[in-house]
């Protein structure tokens, strides 16, 4: 995930949003080079999305580095409506 992120740094044309959900917000919850890229990609443009049921459970709310808060809902929703839908495994 973080070769992923660095990635996305190094495109021509960023992502209009990322969302982070599941495990996932953990990625933006941590001190790391990662959390750096996405700081990166935050400044340029790039929405950085979490789930705040996943911030909750695994208590990281108040650990989020980068990025917005929102419900699954919205995520589902956004995510049904987007052109394109990247998910790296």
């Amino acid at each position: 995930m973080k070769s992923f992120i660095f990635a996305l740094t190094k495109q021509d044309a960023f992502p209009e949003t990322i969302l982070f959900y599941n495990e996932g917000v953990k990625i933006t919850t941590q001190e790391s080079d990662t959390v750096n890229d996405l700081l990166f990609l935050d400044s340029v443009g790039v929405e950085i999305v979490n789930c705040g049921t996943c911030l909750d459970f695994f208590k990281l709310k108040d650990d989020l580095k980068v990025g917005s808060i929102t419900n699954m809902y919205d995520i589902v929703e956004r995510m049904e409506k987007a052109e394109k839908v990247i998910k790296p495994n």
